[in-house]
C-alpha cells in the first residue's frame, strides 16, 4: 500500500498546550481522505505542519515516502493547498493572478491557466479586480492557484466556505474528478459532513487534537446499514410481539418509547402490518439509515461505534 502522505506521532504545543498530540494519520495516494473535527480540534494546524508553515513540537511527517524537513522544497512543488484564506493581489485579475503564480512556480505552461479559469466558474471573470470578488469566487480561485501546476497531493481547507449549493455541487464534482480521472490525492477538511460523506473514500475524525478515528467509508457503509425506526404505543409489548411471534431479533430499544429494527428484508409496510395484527398500535413508522453525521456526532460525544 502506498501513502503519499503519514505522520507518525506528531504533536504541536504552544505556550506548553498541546493544540495537536500524538497524530498519526495515513493517506493512500490517489483516495480522497475526509479530514473532520469541530473548530479548534486541530485540523489547520495539522494541515500546516504538512505544508511546512509550522514546524511539529515532536514526531515526524513523511510525504511522498521522504522525511519533511525544513529544506524540503522540491517535495512541496509536488503539492498545492488552500489553508484559511488564501493571499492574492487583489488589484489584480484572477487570470492576472493566476499568470503571476505560473512565474515564481516556475511552470511554464501558462495555456492551462484559462482551462483551469473554466474548471472553477471564474471564466467570465474578465479583467475585474480580486478585490471585488466574493468569498466564493475567492475560494474558487484558491482552488483553481493550487491546481494550475498539477500537484500529486491537493490539501483543501474548508474549501466550500461561501459557496452557494450550484458551486457546492461543482466543487464536489470537481473534485471526484481530480482523483478519478487525475489520480490527484486530496485531503479535504470540512464542517459540512454530508459532503464529505460523498465524496470521501477515507475519513479522519479529530477531537481535541488528538485523531481518534480513521476509517474507510466503504466500513462505514458496511457497519451502519438501513434500519427501520418505529413508536408504537406499547413498547414492551411491541417488542414482544416482535421477538417472540414474528421472530425478529436484531432490535433495540432507543431511549424510552422508539424501536429500531435492524433484521434484513423487513418493510415498514409489513412490519406495521404484523403489529397491528397482534393489537400494537404504532404512531410512527419509517426506514432510516446511519450517515457518516450519525457516526461523527456519535464520535464527538465520546462513543463507539454506532449501532
Amino acid at each position: 500500500m502506498t501513502y503519499i502522505a503519514r505522520t507518525i506521532g506528531v504533536t504541536k504545543a504552544y505556550g506548553g498546550t498541546e493544540v495537536v498530540s500524538d497524530v498519526c494519520m495515513n493517506i493512500r495516494q490517489g483516495e480522497i481522505y475526509g479530514f473532520l473535527g469541530h473548530n479548534g480540534a486541530g485540523k489547520t494546524t495539522l494541515m500546516r505542519m504538512l505544508t511546512n508553515l509550522v514546524k511539529p513540537t515532536a514526531g515526524e511527517i513523511e510525504l511522498f515516502g521522504e522525511k519533511l524537513t525544513p529544506h524540503s522544497y522540491e517535495v512541496l512543488k509536488r503539492m498545492g493547498s488552500v489553508i484559511e484564506y488564501p493571499f492574492f493581489y487583489d488589484g489584480l485579475s484572477a487570470r492576472e493572478n493566476l499568470d503571476l503564480h505560473c512565474e515564481y512556480m516556475g511552470f511554464p505552461d501558462k495555456k492551462v491557466i484559462g482551462a483551469m479559469m473554466e474548471q472553477v466558474g471564474l471564466k467570465d471573470t474578465g479583467r475585474k479586480p480580486v478585490r471585488e470578488f466574493s468569498l466564493g469566487m475567492k475560494q474558487r480561485l484558491g482552488i483553481a492557484r493550487a491546481l494550475i501546476t498539477t500537484p500529486e497531493l491537493l490539501i483543501l481547507d474548508e474549501p466550500i466556505n461561501g459557496l452557494d449549493p450550484a458551486g457546492i455541487k461543482e466543487l464536489r464534482d470537481l473534485l471526484k474528478r481530480l482523483s478519478a480521472e487525475y489520480r490527484i490525492t486530496l485531503l479535504v477538511s470540512s464542517h459540512i459532513l454530508g459532503e464529505i460523506e460523498q465524496i470521501a473514500d477515507t475519513v479522519g475524525v479529530i477531537r481535541g487534537g488528538r485523531l481518534i478515528e480513521e476509517v474507510s467509508m466503504e466500513r462505514i457503509r458496511g457497519q451502519h446499514n438501513e434500519y427501520i425506526e418505529l413508536r408504537p404505543t406499547d413498547v414492551r409489548k411491541a417488542a414482544y410481539v416482535m421477538e417472540h411471534l414474528l421472530g425478529l431479533s436484531n432490535y433495540k430499544l432507543v431511549g424510552e418509547h422508539t424501536l429500531r429494527v435492524y433484521d434484513p428484508g423487513v418493510s415498514p409496510s409489513e412490519l406495521n402490518a404484523s403489529l397491528v395484527r397482534y393489537d400494537v398500535a404504532i404512531e410512527s413508522i419509517f426506514k432510516r439509515a446511519h450517515s457518516l453525521e450519525d457516526y461523527f456526532m456519535n464520535l464527538m460525544k465520546g462513543g463507539g461505534d454506532v449501532a
